[in-house]
């Protein structure tokens, strides 16, 4: 739980959470928002006037009692923009000093589990100045996690880094999301961080929160658009069922259907998320024949709304459990008749699959 109030000048904090206790909770929003402030009101080091923050039952502030606990008794673990690590001392070292903090087994053994995930074990006798800016943002992040903390905390850890170092910490980031037990709260304000990390999304705008809920229904809600022109999209998780050798396709199943999409050959059963933007999807009122758009689902027409060009229309389905936008013209939406609660069929064109 997290209640803040917290007027500064022209800004004002003004936030009433309740935080998942798994997954990675993406707090999104323009500069400005309040994301920032928001993190380290988390991680203890700013002190609202007003708050309240209660992590699982362990009270870290309560203003109405006056109780505020300092950063260093607090369970968490802070990656910031820059790795900051300690020059001097090796990536073992560094990776130590995290450690001594609590020097609990347990903590020993969620490093040693944070060193394979995070691929840092060739890299212990190097020297910061010998890394690259990812290999330190991932050192930076084994580190946060040798502290054994109950929540990481993440401040934008890869707005420093250019896009192919950005392309280079992806992946390991996506796979402590899914080995690691661990609530996580990250900021970014990247659309492509918050497709491939989120599991929950808090949308933030001058220090309220506009939206939150899972990734897939904020993606698609229509009245507050979270990505606009081409980014706009949903994301779906869904898993690898089924692979055509001889077409060199897998079937990717979700709680929609199923999607084919180009085979990476991972093995049968591996969780995936997909990536469908609103551009790539077309609608017919009757089942397509003789098309080379293999993708084909049907949806019911749940929601409608004009887009950013008066041309446009923006489409929301719902396709079994899931969700699904599709960009079409106004012209298309009038000739074709299509009203709220139709079904119809629609034509997937495209699909990215994410990590």
């Amino acid at each position: 739980m997290v209640e803040l109030d917290w007027p500064r000048g022209a800004f004002h904090l003004q936030v009433d959470l309740r935080l998942p206790a798994t997954g990675v909770t993406v707090l999104f929003g323009a500069s400005g928002s309040g994301k920032t402030t928001l993190l380290r009101c988390l991680a203890g080091l700013e002190r609202a006037p007003r708050g309240r923050v209660d992590l699982a039952g362990q009270l870290w502030q309560d203003e109405t009692r006056r109780h505020f606990l300092p950063t260093w008794k607090r369970p968490v673990g802070m990656v910031f923009q820059e790795a900051s690590l300690f020059e001097h001392l090796s990536v073992a070292a560094n990776l130590r000093y995290g450690l001594r903090r609590v020097g609990s087994a347990r903590a020993a053994r969620t490093l040693a589990a944070a060193i394979d995930i995070l691929g840092i074990a060739h890299l212990m006798d190097r020297m910061p100045e010998a890394l690259s800016g990812g290999e330190r943002q991932r050192t930076a992040i084994a580190r946060a996690l040798a502290t054994d903390p109950q929540l990481l905390l993440f401040d934008e850890p890869l707005a420093a880094l250019d896009p192919a170092r950005k392309q280079d910490v992806l992946p390991w980031l996506e796979r402590l999301r899914a080995e690691l037990q661990l609530p996580m709260v990250y900021v970014t304000h990247s659309p492509e961080e918050l497709a491939r990390l989120a599991d929950q999304v808090v949308v933030l705008g001058q220090g309220r929160v506009l939206r939150q809920g899972p990734v897939g229904e904020v993606l698609a809600a229509l009245d507050l658009p979270l990505l606009g022109g081409d980014e706009q999209g949903v994301v779906l998780d869904a898993v690898l069922a089924e692979r055509m050798p001889q077409w060199h396709l897998a079937r990717a199943d979700f709680a929609g259907g199923c999607l084919w999409l180009r085979d990476t050959e991972r093995p049968l059963g591996s969780p995936l998320r997909l990536r469908l933007l609103a551009r790539d999807l077309s609608l017919a009122t009757q089942a397509p024949q003789g098309s080379s758009i293999q993708n084909q689902l049907q949806g019911r027409i749940e929601a409608v709304a004009a887009d950013r060009h008066p041309a446009q229309r923006l489409v929301r389905l719902r396709v079994g459990q899931a969700q699904l936008l599709a960009r079409i013209t106004a012209r298309a939406w009038d000739q074709l008749g299509l009203h709220l609660g139709q079904t119809v069929w629609v034509q997937v064109k495209s699909v990215a699959l994410l990590g």
